[in-house]
């Protein structure tokens, strides 16, 4: 099946369904990464993955990785370091910082300056937000995404000392089901998050979760700066 070249004119997406089992979920290829293609492809279940060298590709995977209210997992020695962690973790207080550190990478990264732009610009509108772990007046972790409703698409996360992602995705977890939240989308299954109680779902399953939710709103003080509690 050939691959779709987006118009670079039309923010329209294939259906997911359209995705190439091998490479799998790869759906379309080209046009730009505006806010609002950005914005059309996380409400249709797409999201970008490329390299800094390559143009722009649209993935929709099947299996999706999702963590499902109720389902985190907080492993026996995980939970002996939350009660004496030595973090303060925050919501949209370094949102360019987030991204930039979740870009370096030994092993590279395909969170080029375009990806960092383009992010920063959704952050500016209120669709992409960071969750930022400090230890003292030093950034040491978080994770990035895009709020869809009462649907957050993860995007990515980093850590630079013991446990810190962990820490910002648990309470964020906790955070967000507070606020009205009721799915996180993790996109593909890693061993990060699958020890944290991702797993996989059908993408026609995922398709049917992100239909439900994402005209559904949050309780409005979700994205307002402010400090979490674990």
């Amino acid at each position: 099946m050939p691959i779709t070249q987006l118009d670079i004119d039309s923010y329209d997406f294939p259906h997911p369904k359209e995705a190439l089992t091998e490479p799998n979920g790869l759906l379309a290829v080209g046009g730009d990464l505006s806010a609002k293609r950005l914005n059309a492809a996380y409400h249709q279940g797409i999201f970008p993955w490329f390299l800094p060298s390559e143009v722009p590709l649209w993935w929709s995977p099947d299996p999706r990785a999702v963590i499902i209210p109720g389902e985190l997992h907080i492993g026996r020695t995980l939970r002996r370091f939350l009660r004496n962690h030595p973090y303060r973790i925050t919501v949209n207080h370094a949102f360019e910082q987030v991204v930039y550190f979740c870009a370096q990478r030994q092993e590279g990264t395909w969170i080029g300056r375009d990806i960092q732009q383009s992010y920063q610009k959704l952050h500016q509108t209120g669709q992409a937000h960071s969750i930022e772990v400090w230890h003292n007046e030093r950034i040491v972790g978080g994770l990035y995404g895009v709020s869809v409703g009462t649907l957050f698409c993860g995007e990515s996360m980093f850590s630079r000392m013991e446990n810190a992602s962990k820490c910002a995705l648990i309470a964020f977890y906790h955070h967000f089901l507070r606020h009205g939240g009721k799915l996180l989308d993790c996109q593909v299954l890693n061993h990060h998050t699958a020890s944290l109680g991702a797993k996989e779902i059908p993408r026609e399953e995922f398709i049917r979760y992100l239909y439900r939710f994402r005209n559904r709103s949050l309780r409005p003080d979700c994205w307002s700066q402010q400090v979490l509690e674990l």
